[in-house]
């Protein structure tokens, strides 16, 4: 198994033991640039700007800055993202 992959699955168990109701999703550089369009945010293909929207993203909502895409900061962003999806399903019903 592959070290992301050992997060993951690491991150998913403590995920459980905290009372996270979803998997967690990889920490994949497309999957939090799609996580953050359903915010509304658009980040580029660099991996800095990635960095530097993920520390943005952690200091706004309370969470240490680090800029690295860890579990809490994957599912925190992960469930603001479907929260919006959510709310743009409904306003455009």
């Amino acid at each position: 198994m592959s070290a992301r992959g050992m997060l993951n699955l690491v991150g998913n168990a403590v995920g459980g033991l905290i009372g996270w109701s979803e998997q967690v999703p990889p920490a994949d550089p497309e999957v939090l640039r799609d996580l953050f369009a359903d915010l509304g945010v658009r980040v580029g293909p660099d991996n800095t700007e990635l960095t530097e929207t993920v520390r943005y993203f952690q200091a706004r909502t309370g969470l240490p800055s680090d800029g690295e895409a860890g579990p809490r900061t994957v599912h925190l962003l992960a469930r603001y993202a479907t929260e919006a999806r959510e709310l743009n399903r409904i306003r455009a019903a």
